[in-house]
């Protein structure tokens, strides 16, 4: 344990496991999106189903247990990346092939954290969160609220932009994970980029399907 909190390879370890758990999540968050698009009743369903319940609210706790782990560490390991670099942090890049994704991946997650604020406001909070406490706000039919606002050009618009970020992010983020997991060597490091790009563009193209179809369906309606 004392390895994991005080070593940097223990805290990379840490935040790459937690980062895997986060992207399986978004795999399964994109599915039941994209079940919206064929069956509006489907979804609604699934909403049903991971509602105000006791399993819903633990999965809930420790999703985010795992987004706070994520965060608190990578802030953790580019607070001290910074100050090893010293005075070199502020020279050319240039001098390294390191990939645009990878050098701004703090920032990359700084985008990704505002958009998930805005997110759970208009989603979890309308949804799980106001029917737990029995507020007001809640919606009887998730589906509604997901068409009534990606009826909004703008709001899918903002939406994609956030998608994009999580792509970059994703992108470097997956094959590193694995890397810091010891899967660094000749043959695996280009198979695990290619597994990177895979997966973060069928997130993208996903969780994208979803605003695209009910925005085109709302400027012909």
């Amino acid at each position: 344990m004392y390895w994991l909190l005080n070593s940097s390879i223990g805290r990379k370890l840490i935040m790459s496991i937690s980062g895997i758990f986060l992207v399986l999540f978004l795999l399964f968050h994109m599915s039941m999106n994209l079940t919206l698009v064929f069956s509006a009743e489907a979804y609604d369903m699934i909403c049903e189903f991971l509602g105000a319940n006791w399993y819903a609210v633990a999965a809930t706790l420790v999703l985010a247990a795992g987004v706070v782990v994520h965060i608190g560490y990578a802030t953790w390991l580019t607070l001290q990346n910074q100050k090893a670099r010293g005075a070199d942090k502020y020279a050319s890049s240039n001098q390294t092939k390191t990939e645009w994704a990878a050098k701004n991946m703090y920032v990359l997650g700084l985008i990704i954290l505002l958009g998930l604020v805005i997110h759970l406001w208009n989603f979890w909070y309308k949804m799980q969160f106001a029917e737990l406490l029995h507020l007001e706000e809640a919606v009887s039919k998730g589906s509604g609220l997901v068409i009534g606002l990606f009826s909004n050009p703008l709001y899918s618009l903002i939406y994609i932009l956030w998608l994009v970020a999580i792509t970059l992010h994703l992108t470097h983020g997956i094959w590193s994970g694995f890397q810091t997991l010891g899967w660094n060597n000749k043959t695996w490091f280009p198979r695990l980029k290619f597994i990177a790009n895979i997966v973060s563009t069928v997130i993208m193209i996903g969780f994208a399907v979803v605003p695209v179809f009910f925005t085109i369906r709302g400027l012909f309606n």
